[in-house]
């Protein structure tokens, strides 16, 4: 007797392998599962497959989807901001003027990566600058970041 695997078998693993994912720690189950799932369809486009035919593809596009996995979709989840980090971490990041005119030569600061957990920041300005300029954190006193003219904007 041979074992004939019809497209809804491989389906039907490659739902129950995506769902194991809720329960797995490792997340390499759902990338079985999606292989499982394109398997099935090119099970349904192409029937004359056999057996060892669909399980060396199965193989084939675990180890693809995986790799597709580490290579573009990982490294966009990688947590870009600077919270929690040291001081050393905070000073030289450079930021863009978005409001002048605060009490104690204050100004509002937004960087491009959120900086100690925050994107805007209220920071006082060692020299005088206006909305849109660009500045660096050189200093940190107490909850103000202290910014100075970032050195390609300076005459």
């Amino acid at each position: 007797m041979e074992l004939v695997l019809e497209p809804w078998h491989w389906f039907i693993l490659g739902i129950v392998l995506m769902l194991s994912e809720l329960i797995l720690p490792a997340f390499a189950a759902l990338w079985f599962g999606i292989a499982a799932i394109l398997v099935g369809i090119l099970l349904w486009l192409f029937p004359v497959m056999n057996l060892t035919v669909q399980i060396v593809m199965w193989i084939i596009l675990s180890v693809i989807c995986t790799l597709l996995w580490f290579k573009f979709i990982k490294p966009l989840s990688i947590d870009k901001t600077k919270a929690g980090l040291s001081r050393e971490a905070t000073i030289g990041q450079v930021g863009m003027v978005i409001q002048t005119g605060l009490t104690h030569d204050q100004v509002v600061v937004r960087f491009s990566l959120p900086v100690l957990g925050s994107d805007e920041w209220n920071c006082r300005s060692l020299s005088p600058v206006q909305v849109g300029d660009r500045v660096r954190v050189v200093d940190i006193m107490g909850n103000d970041l202290v910014v100075q003219l970032h050195k390609s904007q300076e005459t």
